[in-house]
This record gives C-alpha cells, structure tokens and sequence, in this order.
C-alpha cells in the first residue's frame, strides 16, 4: 500500500467505524482491518483509539456488540450498527461531504 499514513483527523473516526460496520458486524481488530482497507492505508487505527470510541458509540446507541468467537477461535466482542447507527452514518458522511468539498474549493481558489 506504499501511500503514506496520516493521522486522523478530529471527528473522522466514528464516521470511518459506522462506515466500516455498514456491510456488516466486526470485531475490533476487523473494524481496523476495514478501516486500513477502505481508506488504501491511509489511516491505521490503533486499539488504544478504536476500542474507547467503540465503547462510546455503544452508550450513545449507535452499535449493538455480541461475543463471538474469532476466525481464531478466541472469544471477541462483535460490532453492529443499529437503526440510530445507520441514521448517524449517514448525518456524518453529509457532513463531511460538505467539508470535504468545502476544502476542495478553498484549495482550487487563486
């Protein structure tokens, strides 16, 4: 993935977990993997972020978590978005439309 690592920027991180869980439920390290996956390498999310914010969009209601066992047999808690989780993915993918278009204009402007 040779592209450079960048560190993630306030807010970017409950919006890359709900997009993560859209097509499905995860564990912790699975939610990471996705994250490195759709974002090309760009962003790795350590344990010492994910699993706080995790836990946070737990309370808020925005994830469901189940223990399972992993591909590696060992038990781990597995993610998944619920109703409010889904109407919160979609708030904050329009907002960070908005920005990220926002910015494409302030950059293109001479």
């Amino acid at each position: 993935m040779g592209e450079k690592q960048t560190n993630l920027l306030q807010g970017t991180l409950d919006l890359l977990v709900l997009k993560s869980l859209a097509l499905g439920g995860l564990h912790g390290l699975g939610i990471a993997r996705r994250i490195e996956q759709i974002t090309r390498g760009t962003f790795l999310v350590k344990p010492g972020s994910l699993f706080p914010a995790l836990h946070r969009m737990e309370e808020a209601g925005w994830l469901k978590a189940v223990w399972g066992e992993s591909e590696n047999n060992r038990k781990a808690k597995y993610y998944r978005l619920t109703k409010a989780g889904e109407k919160q993915l979609g708030a904050e993918a329009e907002e960070w439309t908005k920005i990220a278009t926002a910015m494409a204009c302030a950059l293109k402007a001479t």
